[in-house]
């Protein structure tokens, strides 16, 4: 696809239609990523649990992690993909922020800043969010948000208190 790095928040909190929990539904798109032509998965985050942003009491917590692509480029092509891996789940919208089998957002594409209208980039929510950068901190430490201008350790200390805690590893 190109040689710009992509950063691919991951994202579920509702089990697959076969029954597979959100975590394994998180660790299966992480390798379906990594079958995508022209891309190499260069790191995983740990998993994450957090609350829904905004809350809602029909959600249960979603399970979070963040991938970093080497050899993307082509962001309609990526952004393709990733609904197509969406689609490839039975990812349903009904309405803005509703639970999800599966979530793929790219948050950064090679510092690209975009206003839209698909995609925006960076991703307009993503300085906001603890469950996008405390994985992100872990595959881009140092990472600098191209419209901000600040580090990833910087915005997370920035952040309001939210509900989120590392997964243990397998």
């Amino acid at each position: 696809m190109g040689d710009e790095t992509a950063l691919v928040a991951i994202g579920a909190n509702l089990t697959r239609a076969d029954g597979s929990p959100a975590l394994e539904t998180c660790r299966w798109a992480v390798a379906r990523l990594g079958r995508l032509p022209g891309l190499r998965v260069a790191a995983v985050s740990s998993w994450w649990e957090s609350a829904a942003i905004p809350p809602d009491p029909r959600s249960p917590p979603y399970v979070n992690g963040m991938v970093r692509l080497e050899g993307a480029g082509d962001r309609a092509a990526l952004l393709a993909a990733l609904h197509g891996i969406e689609d490839e789940v039975g990812r349903a919208r009904p309405y803005p922020n509703a639970p999800r089998v599966l979530d793929l957002d790219l948050i950064d594409l090679g510092g690209q800043v975009l206003a839209g209208p698909t995609p925006i980039l960076p991703h307009p929510r993503a300085h906001l969010r603890a469950f996008v950068l405390r994985p992100l901190a872990e595959v881009a430490p140092g990472w600098v948000h191209p419209v901000l201008q600040r580090r990833v350790e910087d915005l997370i200390a920035a952040l309001d208190p939210q509900e989120i805690r590392r997964l243990p590893p397998d």
